[in-house]
């Protein structure tokens, strides 16, 4: 017995009703009459995208993974924040906050939520890492001292808050390149091109 208020895919009987003329086979809606492939995004809209299969929509996945979020990725930071003086780090605190986008695009999606992500938020994550990076780790090399030498920054603490943003710098770039890897590696490659590029 399934649960009323889950959404599961319904076959519509009738052709007429909206289902594939060409072959016979009816269309593939869920319990509230939307397409299979009609799909929830995180923000909460619905946009047609084109799919390889039915997509199930779960309201229980959606909405744990609305309530879990924000917790995944609080723990995201407070990974990168301490890892200088606890387990932890840039690469394990990048890596949970890119698990925490990897949920969204299980439960609404993976197209959608790509679209919803936009490819700008991802490269700006990586470019800017690598910036901070860059910008904390040269200016000491200008001031004559060693590379990523924090004790030149005339600011009390500077080697604290000097590795939080080492640390946070490089947890936006795994969070980015995960992501991104992610996305394209569920687009898939296209076989029938000789270079193989994504589609």
């Amino acid at each position: 017995m399934s649960d009323p208020g889950s959404a599961t895919v319904a076959e519509n009987a009738s052709v007429a009703d909206g289902g594939n003329r060409e072959s016979g086979e009816p269309e593939l809606r869920d319990t509230r009459g939307r397409r299979a492939s009609d799909r929830t995004v995180p923000d909460g809209g619905t946009e047609e995208v084109s799919s390889r299969g039915p997509y199930v929509e779960s309201t229980i996945i959606m909405t744990t993974v609305r309530v879990v979020a924000p917790f995944i990725f609080t723990l995201g930071l407070f990974v990168m924040f301490h890892g200088a003086s606890s387990p932890g780090g840039g690469f394990q605190g990048g890596a949970i906050a890119s698990a925490m986008l990897l949920m969204f695009a299980i439960a609404f999606g993976i197209a959608p939520t790509r679209e919803w992500l936009n490819g700008a938020v991802l490269t700006a994550a990586i470019a800017g890492g690598v910036l901070v990076f860059a910008l904390i780790g040269l200016v000491p090399l200008a001031l004559g001292a060693p590379f990523l030498e924090y004790s030149v920054y005339p600011i009390p603490h500077a080697s604290k808050y000097g590795i939080e943003l080492v640390e946070l710098a490089i947890g936006g770039i795994v969070a980015g390149v995960l992501t991104g890897l992610f996305f394209l590696i569920a687009a898939g490659f296209d076989l029938d091109s000789e270079e193989g590029e994504p589609r």
